[in-house]
């Protein structure tokens, strides 16, 4: 997968391309993509929904460094930072973008915003691969997978009408197993939050030591 990745990551623009090179004058047809302007969505851009599953793809195999490394390049604040950058991004850094362009003219360019689709599954890779906040039916499930320097960070969630303040705290540097779950002073021997709405505040506490 590094090569892989490697080949189709654009660091100085700050994207993760679906493929490359963009179809153009290659005598293969793939079908509609090649429809597009080389550089623009599938062909040969940034497909936002395939980057994704790539920095899934990374936490899924426990290698920090690279998913969050793959989210800050999708971060759309992370593209509009400075006038300059917002100039060539040029659209909204508040939402995330379904495609950016590596085409010649509009290198970094967003395009196609507001789109649920890719900010459904970049929620999703922050909360759950990465967070790694997992709810299983009337549980929560912690499987946290920190970036470099982080030691530990919070989680407000709400079950229906009550409110959970999830503190996840790493006690070892490059710890990666939750060895305790306390809640409301009362210790978890099962390593899960039991959900229940009684409409009061229950305080957590989630430690992560190997």
């Amino acid at each position: 997968m590094q090569a892989v990745s490697e080949h189709l990551v654009d660091r100085n623009l700050a994207l993760i391309k679906l493929l490359a090179p963009p179809f153009d004058s290659a005598p293969l047809d793939p079908g509609y993509i090649k429809g597009y302007i080389p550089g623009v969505r599938e062909n040969g851009g940034q497909y936002t929904h395939a980057a994704i599953w790539a920095a899934m793809a990374w936490a899924a195999l426990q290698r920090p460094n690279e998913a969050w490394e793959y989210f800050t390049l999708l971060n759309p604040l992370r593209h509009a930072l400075t006038p300059e950058q917002t100039a060539i991004y040029k659209v909204e850094p508040y939402v995330v973008a379904a495609d950016l362009y590596s085409a010649k003219g509009h290198e970094g360019r967003g395009g196609w915003t507001w789109y649920t689709g890719s900010a459904g599954w970049m929620y999703q890779l922050l909360v759950e691969h990465l967070f790694g906040l997992k709810l299983k039916v009337d549980r929560l499930i912690l499987t946290p997978l920190f970036p470099a320097g982080w030691s530990e960070y919070k989680i407000h969630y709400r079950y229906r009408n009550t409110f959970y303040h999830i503190q996840v705290i790493r006690t070892e540097p490059k710890a990666t197993h939750v060895r305790q779950v306390v809640v409301d002073n009362t210790e978890q021997p099962d390593l899960t939050i039991s959900l229940v709405d009684d409409k009061r505040e229950h305080f957590v506490k989630v430690e992560v030591r190997d």
